[in-house]
């Protein structure tokens, strides 16, 4: 009677099948919808305000930013109403200590109306800013000027290139992580496949990543189309600027880690270690120095081209982010090789596992510390800690940072228990390989059945092996219970790695808070409502008496619609051949700025695009003529904000 293998049970491989579609479904919660980046540097002021009137055309438009941004000729961009440029594409720097300031100089004879202001830029922590204005000259008029509709960073592109930096961390805690588990927690591990591939799979996420981003860069911070990453001019642009080298910087470095991993997992992984323990040691303690070198260089990439290069104390945050960064590495990557190991190597030892709780928890104090400084630094105060994007994103992740540690804390209470037990079953272990590895007899007839009952033979034969594997790897209850929360563990990693890199292209919510409040100088605080006033009127002649009713609608500045109903004394629709009103801001000297609206109906009066150019007490004059001669003006003040 032939024999037929037991049906292999894949309960190993679910928990890591489960791991892999949950790091699938967070890039897609992630990218799939993602939104532009926010990004470290905005747009504090101009000159010419946003919606103001000039009477006459400026010399220059000029833009202030909260910090130092890149430009070239082509960033700033002043449209005439008709769509047209209107600058000479020449970028004046204004800068003057602290204050960062560029502009663009006019044409001269440019003719009335009203100009849209498009610019973009790059931030100096590597994020593309960009937005758009419109000012006007002599009185408001229609425009034909065409926006991007796409901001910089968004689109198709934006959603690349965020899954690329996502990949880029990853690729990093698995390279930096698992060979610091193998160096400073578990030797053996060097000539164990799985960990190998961990390690190795690392390295050819973040080098792809790295070039992905590499040649993404050029569509990310420009025209937003894919195709342009081949764009080699585009690409010479970029290996020109700070975050262009810092990519080619991580290309060399990874260069050096490859050399690195080759020796760790040849030369390294081969030593004998009874025969050759004093060469292994010096080995070691090499590999850990040219090691912590390369990974010190590789954090530093991210350090000097993003938020850390950027703000308040660079000097010391530069440093104390690469520091975090190790810290994640050192304790997510060598969770998620613990993970592997369990689940793949029944044999790993005890004290690999204990050795790896003590660098989990000096990763975590490391990471405590430099994670209150970034806080601080990045955030300020406590209502921006709540009041700002940045600072929610950052409480989501010190709330996982929480539920890592509580979980941690588990797997250590497993890991104790598996110290208490006697001298695990590394015998029974040994067994279980060299009876895996005996050939078993087989008899071969001489008829033409033999391939297929040689290859049935050895179908059993490695079920039976996998089978015995399980089962001596199961036998442990404390190394069961100490998989699944490690499994735990890494699932919460990969949702915090996830936000950690949404959190890095999030404008600092310092900044933010910095950025509102310099908006804020020069508007009043009134309510998100219409303006809405009404007046009596008496021009003195026969059936002069009556009741004006203005609306203006939002009532903040920038362009608004308006509505004048007039009414007599009955309440009845008036009509009558003329009304007039005009704004004045007595307090900046500005205006009266006229409107004439056209006539609806009896009795009412409309005009859309009123610009209100700046926040302010307005006062609001409404003209009313009743005849030839007969003609009253009444007024109020109102504060447009």
């Amino acid at each position: 009677m032939t024999a037929t293998a037991p049906p292999l049970r894949t309960t190993t491989s679910r928990p890591l099948a489960r791991l892999v579609l949950v790091t699938v479904a967070l890039l897609g919660a992630l990218f799939a919808g993602a939104a532009p980046a926010s990004a470290h540097a905005a747009l504090t002021g101009s000159d010419p305000k946003e919606g103001a009137v000039v009477a006459t055309a400026p010399a220059q438009v000029a833009l202030t930013f909260s910090e130092g941004v890149a430009l070239d000729a082509n960033s700033i961009r002043v449209l005439d109403p008709t769509g047209k440029r209107s600058d000479t594409a020449e970028l004046v720097n204004l800068c003057s200590g602290d204050v960062v300031k560029y502009g663009v100089r006019l044409r001269t004879g440019i003719p009335n109306g009203t100009y849209t202001v498009a610019w973009q830029a790059i931030s100096a922590d590597s994020h593309p800013v960009s937005g758009a204005f419109t000012f006007s000259i002599g009185a408001p008029s229609a425009t034909a000027a065409v926006l991007p509709s796409q901001e910089a960073g968004g689109g198709l592109v934006g959603v690349l290139y965020g899954i690329a930096r996502y990949a880029a961390y990853a690729g990093f805690v698995l390279l930096v992580g698992g060979a610091a588990f193998v160096l400073a927690c578990w030797r053996r591990g060097a000539s164990v496949g799985p960990v190998q591939r961990v390690v190795v799979g690392g390295w050819l996420t973040m080098t792809a990543a790295t070039l992905a981003m590499l040649l993404l860069r050029t569509p990310y911070t420009g025209s937003g189309k894919l195709s342009d990453a081949f764009d080699l001019g585009g690409l010479r642009a970029v290996l020109e600027t700070k975050p262009g080298a810092a990519l080619v910087s991580r290309l060399l470095l990874l260069g050096a880690a490859a050399l690195f991993v080759s020796v760790l997992f040849g030369a390294y992984a081969r030593r004998d270690e009874e025969s050759e323990q004093d060469e292994k040691q010096d080995l070691t303690f090499g590999l850990a120095i040219g090691g912590a070198v390369v990974a010190a260089g590789l954090a530093a990439t991210w350090a000097l081209a993003e938020h850390a290069s950027t703000g308040l104390q660079p000097g010391i945050a530069m440093p104390v982010d690469v520091l975090h960064l190790l810290a994640v590495a050192a304790w997510l990557g060598g969770l998620a090789t613990l993970l592997v190991a369990l689940h793949r190597v029944p044999d790993i030892e005890r004290a690999a596992v204990r050795r790896f709780s003590r660098v989990a928890f000096t990763s975590v104090s490391v990471l405590a510390a430099t994670g209150l400084y970034q806080s601080w630094r990045q955030v300020g105060t406590w209502s921006a800690l709540v009041d700002t994007t940045y600072g929610q994103l950052l409480l989501v992740k010190v709330a996982l940072v929480g539920v890592l540690v509580g979980t941690a804390s588990v797997s250590k209470r497993w890991t104790a228990r598996l110290s208490e037990r006697p001298a695990p079953q590394a015998e029974t272990a040994a067994l279980v390989e060299q009876r895996a590895g005996e050939p078993e007899p087989v008899t071969v007839p001489d008829d033409g059945k033999d391939a297929k009952r040689a290859a049935q033979l050895a179908r059993q034969r490695a079920a039976m092996s996998t089978a015995r594997e399980k089962r001596a790897r199961d036998a442990d209850p404390g190394r069961s219970g100490l998989r699944r929360t490690v499994l735990a563990e890494a699932g919460v990693a990969v949702v915090l790695l996830g936000v950690t890199t949404v959190l890095t292209s999030t404008e600092p919510a310092r900044t933010q808070e910095a950025v509102d409040r310099l908006k804020a100088g020069s508007q009043v605080a009134v309510a998100d409502r219409p303006v809405d006033i009404r007046l009596p009127f008496d021009t003195g002649g026969q059936n002069g008496k009556g009741t004006v009713q203005l609306t203006l609608d939002p009532g903040r500045t920038g362009a608004n619609d308006l509505r004048v109903n007039l009414e007599d004394p009955a309440g009845k629709p008036k009509d009558v051949p003329e009304v007039k009103v005009a704004f004045t801001l007595a307090a900046k000297s500005v205006g009266p700025l006229p409107v004439v609206p056209d006539r609806v109906s009896a009795g009412h009066w409309s005009a859309s695009g009123v610009q209100i150019p700046m926040a302010g007490d307005w006062q609001v004059s409404v003209t009313v003529r009743t005849s030839e001669i007969d003609e009253t003006t009444v007024d109020k003040n109102v504060k447009i904000g």
